[in-house]
């Protein structure tokens, strides 16, 4: 076990003299010290962002309304503003415009050039198909360039995005898009994963026929042009496949970027919709989250430039997928001059270090990855090497341990580990690091520039020092606009403001430390409560999936509100392993020891998988609803998870 806290990394005289974050201060004529600046941010928000407004020369008119009016929900930022996300994100001309790479070890560099050109006739394209401001695009593809061009493409129309990855199930992608009614769907045959290739065909025909709205479907043959050795535009559509879809025409992705246009930009109000995203949809359908052009721009700028420390001539990985907010976080990349690393494939195909290996070979200067990947990393033994650009790597997704942190430092001890934890809901980081915080195994160094984070204990006041709800009190420009087809808020108001009137509840546990430092103990609805002793599941995780024979694992409190429940354990064991009574006397022991004796399981049972969403995250809450005997069908959508036949393996008795 590593010591919560233990100082790993500290920033030198030259890691603070370059950060970009050291500059904005200087230029900003403030304190250089963080928490004061960081007070400053929260306390007087309108002149801290009318500061990144000035500070990054945003493209646009910032007009002459009110910076901030309003409250949460429904605060209105840079009233009279007009800008355009793309413009913004295509003025840089230093460096490669992107990097593909895909599992079976193809690549494409685009210039920025060549970026802007094929951003001007995939829109002249859209305009063809009747796309103009307002209306929506959904794409199914994964992280491909196509994807990121078409977006932009979008995007410079003031039309809105909205995409979904391939390896969603039809149910989901229908869920979310008929509750936006597209005009133009954009599509791929298929996709490559852990070595094998998966035919959508028939999937694109359903979600098509499900669409009555749509007047095109682009139809990209990822697939079929592998096979012959084609990139996807140079490919066509086979007319067999297309013959039956539905409502409107059916063009290639040539077809599309055929004709040469102007690269315009049509400057939208600042709250104008940019792209809608979507929650898990793991019970329900899922909520369309609707962000704006200049909260996304903002934002992006904000948080890539002074916590990821992201500027022009860096190289910028994340693992994502196009159904994952940090797809859109990637791409962000654009914003700050910076070059995205776009990858489609499996993490851990042909081997465990695949991702590790594309840092090394594309001199990555920022690496981003889920916690897991990290953890499966130290599990496996690996060794890294031939990291010398790198200047930082990130983690998301889930709370990463102190070992995960500890690990990390051991392999790479010159590199700064950023721990960052958010949500889709604001397309960013409310916690997360910067160049000029040490790095201590376990904490996330701090609270984002403009993000008014508080714990709050259970009468609904701040707590420094005390587990309790993660709360944001003041508004953030990259909350979002809405939620589609919610025209009188109730829906968005529910989902965030329905415990503290005015004051967003983001559903996790925090610690926030009298440095600022924070830490995450997971989701706020599936604690654990034994005996009066409160305790969030990543702990339990950490304990438990530190031993060998381990590879994933579950734990559920089925108590309620003034009833004691049984506290089950459920474990995924690693390849060779079994669950033998001496293992299960050392899970107790250790759980006993380093948590407390009410944290020890009623019963460990083994599962041949631990249900997660498509993004990664456990199914928490879904498993408690079925445990405590509402049926399967309806504590989860099935589509909405990566592997849902293991559901069935969680049952009340």
């Amino acid at each position: 076990m590593v010591a919560e806290g233990e100082l790993l990394w500290e920033p030198d005289d030259e890691v603070v003299a370059s950060a970009r974050l050291t500059h904005y201060l200087k230029w900003l004529g403030r304190s250089e010290d963080y928490e004061d600046v960081w007070r400053w941010s929260v306390d007087d928000p309108a002149a801290f962002w009318t500061s990144i407004w000035d500070y990054f020369e945003v493209i646009g008119e910032r007009g002459d309304g009110p910076v901030l009016s309003g409250t949460m929900p429904g605060a209105k930022w840079f009233a009279g503003a007009t800008l355009n996300y793309a413009e913004n994100a295509l003025r840089h001309d230093e460096g490669p415009g992107l990097i593909f790479l895909s599992e079976d070890g193809g690549r494409q560099e685009m210039s920025r050039a060549e970026l802007r050109e094929e951003v001007a006739r995939v829109r002249a394209g859209l305009i063809r198909l009747g796309v103009g401001r307002g209306d929506r695009v959904a794409a199914y593809l994964p992280n491909i360039p196509q994807a990121l061009i078409a977006f932009l493409a979008t995007a410079s129309l003031g039309a809105i995005w909205s995409a979904g990855s391939p390896d969603f199930g039809v149910p989901s992608i229908v869920d979310r898009f008929k509750q936006i009614e597209p005009k133009v769907l954009i599509a791929v045959d298929g996709y490559h994963y852990n070595g094998k290739s998966f035919d959508r065909s028939a999937a694109v025909h359903e979600i098509a026929a499900s669409l009555p709205s749509l007047r095109a479907t682009v139809w990209i043959p990822y697939l079929a042009a592998a096979d012959e050795g084609r990139a996807p535009q140079q490919a066509e559509p086979v007319a067999a496949h297309t013959a039956d879809v539905p409502h409107g025409e059916v063009i290639g992705w040539e077809g599309l970027r055929a004709e040469e246009g102007p690269l315009e930009f049509e400057r939208v109000p600042f709250d104008h919709p940019l792209w809608i995203l979507y929650s898990s949809g793991t019970t329900g359908l899922p909520k369309p989250i609707v962000h704006g052009h200049g909260g996304v721009v903002l934002e992006h700028l904000k948080a890539l430039t002074f916590h990821q420390d992201l500027g022009r001539g860096d190289v910028f990985f994340w693992y994502t997928t196009t159904g994952w907010m940090m797809w859109n976080y990637l791409i962000g990349a654009l914003l700050v001059g910076a070059t995205p690393v776009l990858y489609d494939g499996s993490a851990t195909h042909p081997s465990p270090a695949a991702l590790w290996r594309i840092a090394a070979s594309e001199q990555v200067t920022y690496f981003g990855v889920g916690a897991p990947y990290i953890m499966a990393s130290l599990k496996a033994g690996l060794h890294l090497e031939g990291l010398e650009k790198l200047r930082g790597v990130g983690s998301t997704g889930s709370p990463l341990p102190p070992e995960g942190f500890a690990w990390l430092a051991g392999q790479l001890p010159d590199t700064p580990l950023g721990s960052f934890s958010g949500g889709t809901d604001v397309c960013t980081g409310f916690v997360g690091a910067t160049p000029l915080h040490p790095i201590r195994a376990g904490i996330i160094p701090c609270r984002s520039l403009g993000a008014k984070v508080e714990s709050y204990d259970p009468a609904g006041k701040p707590v420094i020092g005390e587990v309790g709800e993660l709360v944001v009190t003041q508004p953030m420009p990259s909350m979002p606009v809405c939620f589609w087809n919610d025209p009188d808020g109730r829906r968005y108001a529910e989902s965030y403001f329905d415990v503290y009137p005015g004051v967003w509840r983001h559903g996790d546990w925090i610690k926030i430390n009298e440095d600022g430092g924070c830490v995450i103990y997971g989701r706020s609805d599936s604690t654990l409560n034994r005996g009066g002793v409160r305790m969030g599941t990543s702990e339990f995780y950490r304990v438990v999936e530190r031993f060998d024979e381990i590879a994933d694992s579950l734990v559920i409190d089925t108590g309620q509100l003034g009833q004691e429940g049984r506290l089950l354990l459920f474990v995924t064991l690693a390849e060779q392993a079994e669950l033998t009574e001496d293992l299960e006397r050392r899970l107790r022991a250790a759980l006993r020891t380093e948590l407390s004796p009410r944290h020890v399981p009623d019963e460990i049972r083994v599962v041949p998988g631990i249900p997660r969403t498509l993004s990664g995250k456990k199914l928490e809450v879904p498993v408690r609803k079925i445990l405590l005997g509402t049926p399967v069908e309806q504590a989860a959508n099935p589509d909405a998870m990566a592997n849902p036949e293991v559901l069935r393996h969680f049952t009340r008795d």
